[in-house]
């Protein structure tokens, strides 16, 4: 059988990556997918750029779109990055010419996936991005595929490595969250500007995806609930070990009553979950299926060698025939569900509180409780400094999540709050 001939745009980490498992493994990949699979152009900003491989033996293009229409080529993989701009370009012209598009976008898919899934579809070509979502976990297959014969009820987990480094290390060190966040900028865990990591955005475009291939919905980034770790200080993290927890960053898509509810924010899970023990840059997704019950997928969640891997497997897959709906179903077949709100929420909740130790303030915070119908499950302070500041962490029993935030933001008016409070959702069931 004739080789597959791939053009890929883009030779930063992932790119390179992707150059070198096709020339480690090339012979074995050619074993198992029948056909060999050949890099026949590249294009890229900068072609005197050291990147550790030998790119000399491929055809260069200046303009990565115009891959799209070259005639030796099968397949475009695109790893460029971004939801618009030239990866847009390149991945629509490449489905318009009639070839099949890998790609490692999750900000692409997360807004426009179900689009262009569609117009590939039309042309009856293939559109993959398994290393859009938890870089070497096998995850989209899995959904797609394994779990096809199951109704999934939730899928939920750690899809951001730098914010796991983040927590992690912070555990470990007892170091605050600027502290540990420069260190992470300078081993290359973190970017130069982290905002899209750690407010929480780079986990909710992979939310979407994952929430589209496991429910057979269309991506719904905006019906996303995001927060990020910013305010997670080492206290809390030192509070909810004494818990009996560990924070973790989580995105989370359930099927309820009321829809589909989808959110990401910090959440303290018991430290015997399966989650809690996600340590490091690692990532992982469970998912809970009506026959299957719990599953769980760990490992990698970026840089060059897994994420490189997931993008092979896509252009193996690809080689070999293999065809499967990008999210599932046919996009025709994507039935869109009431967002749920988080509002809705009804659950336990942590408070960290930092007020000014005087006569009153417990009572001002129990009258507001009081009147939000929202109860206190144990209170812990340490020490005492009258007139200074002071923190009270407070675990509170379930409640409807509107009730809680309205009892949260009244008490954070209170003249005698010496810093603006802070809220973590409790997860016991993760």
């Amino acid at each position: 059988m004739a080789p597959l001939r791939i053009g890929i745009a883009g030779l930063g980490t992932v790119g390179a990556g992707v150059i070198k498992v096709l020339s480690a493994n090339g012979e074995q990949i050619a074993a198992r997918c029948g056909r060999a699979i050949e890099i026949v152009a590249v294009a890229a900003r900068d072609r005197n750029k050291d990147r550790g491989i030998d790119t000399s033996k491929f055809r260069w293009v200046d303009d990565p779109v115009a891959l799209a229409t070259d005639p030796g080529i099968d397949v475009v993989v695109e790893l460029i990055g971004g939801e618009d701009g030239a990866a847009r370009k390149l991945v629509e012209a490449a489905v318009a010419a009639g070839k099949g598009v890998v790609t490692a976008n999750k900000a692409l898919i997360a807004k426009r996936g179900v689009a262009i899934a569609a117009e590939a579809e039309k042309k009856g070509v293939p559109l993959y991005f398994e290393a859009a979502v938890a870089g070497g976990i096998p995850i989209m297959k899995a959904l797609r595929e394994s779990l096809a014969a199951n109704q999934l009820t939730r899928i939920y987990g750690i899809l951001n490595g730098t914010c796991n480094y983040i927590l992690t290390t912070m555990e470990a060190s007892g170091r605050d969250f600027a502290d540990v966040l420069a260190e992470a900028q300078k081993l290359g865990y973190a970017e130069a500007d982290p905002s899209f990591d750690i407010d929480g955005v780079d986990t909710a475009h992979k939310l979407a995806i994952l929430a589209s291939v496991a429910f057979g919905v269309p991506v719904d980034f905006s019906a996303i609930h995001v927060e990020g770790i910013r305010n997670i200080t080492a206290q809390d993290i030192r509070f909810a070990a004494e818990l009996g927890y560990r924070i973790k960053l989580l995105g989370i898509a359930t099927r309820t009553a009321q829809g589909l509810e989808q959110r990401v924010h910090p959440c303290m899970v018991p430290i015997h979950s399966p989650v809690a023990h996600v340590e490091g840059a690692y990532n992982a997704v469970l998912a809970d299926g009506d026959f299957v019950g719990r599953t769980v997928y760990e490992g990698s969640g970026a840089g060059a060698g897994p994420t490189a891997s997931a993008v092979v497997a896509d252009i193996i897959d690809i080689a070999r025939g293999h065809r499967v709906s990008p999210f599932g179903v046919p996009t025709a077949a994507l039935k869109k569900l009431k967002a749920g709100s988080v509002e809705n929420r009804f659950g336990a909740y942590y408070w960290r509180l930092e007020v000014t130790d005087q006569p009153g303030v417990m009572a001002d915070v129990a009258a507001i409780m009081r009147d939000h119908r929202v109860s206190i499950e144990s209170v812990l302070q340490r020490g005492r400094d009258p007139g200074e500041r002071v923190s009270v962490i407070m675990t509170l029993h379930e409640a409807e999540e509107r009730g809680m935030k309205a009892a949260f933001a009244e008490i954070g008016r209170l003249a005698s709050m010496a810093a603006p409070p802070c809220m973590i959702r409790i997860e016991p069931n993760l």
